[in-house]
């Protein structure tokens, strides 16, 4: 287990939580608290408009993971964690804005590019090309570094949302938690 503490890792937790004011601030205050950096954060509703889906991006060692899974479930408004990393059935997106110069001479070439990474042109303008592409992290960074020489005037990157694959996943695993308290009352 030792060399597990050493062996850094990125793990996308995701937490419920109950759509309060102030929820997102408390929890960006406790990785802060204990010197955790956020690799990326993403925030949304659920189907539920009382609760809230917040994707935490963290690098660290599996004791790290652990503290910090450990830390959000004592805040009162966390309904539940799951570090969506473990056992490799996640489903992860980003979506990345890209603005890139864009002369006459060389936007076929760009949008060739963009057509193999499946990104899709959605402005033109005289000098730039602006490109929206979604998918895993890796495949935004890779068109990065594809798209580098041509000059990149502007990014903007939603940072990583996640999902379990099949059934179960977090939310299920509220329901049936809730469904057990109940019947055992």
């Amino acid at each position: 287990m030792a060399g597990d503490d050493k062996k850094e890792t990125v793990h996308v937790i995701s937490a419920l939580v109950e759509n309060e004011f102030g929820v997102l601030a408390r929890i960006a205050g406790l990785f802060a608290a204990r010197s955790f950096n956020i690799e990326s954060l993403t925030v949304g509703p659920t189907h539920d408009p009382s609760m809230s889906r917040i994707t935490i991006v963290v690098r660290g060692g599996a004791t790290i993971i652990a503290q910090v899974q450990k830390q959000l479930v004592k805040l009162i408004e966390v309904i539940g964690v799951q570090d969506l990393s473990e056992g490799g059935k996640i489903i992860a997106r980003e979506l990345m804005f890209l603005k890139v110069d864009c002369s006459p001479e060389n936007r076929v070439e760009l949008l060739q590019i963009g057509e193999l990474f499946k990104a899709e042109a959605v402005d033109y303008t005289p000098g730039t090309l602006t490109f929206q592409i979604v998918g895993p992290t890796e495949k935004c960074d890779n068109f990065l570094v594809f798209m580098e020489p041509y000059g990149i005037s502007e990014v903007a990157r939603s940072g990583v949302v996640g999902i379990n694959r099949g059934k179960g996943g977090l939310q299920t695993s509220i329901k049936e938690r809730s469904a057990g308290t109940a019947k055992s009352a």
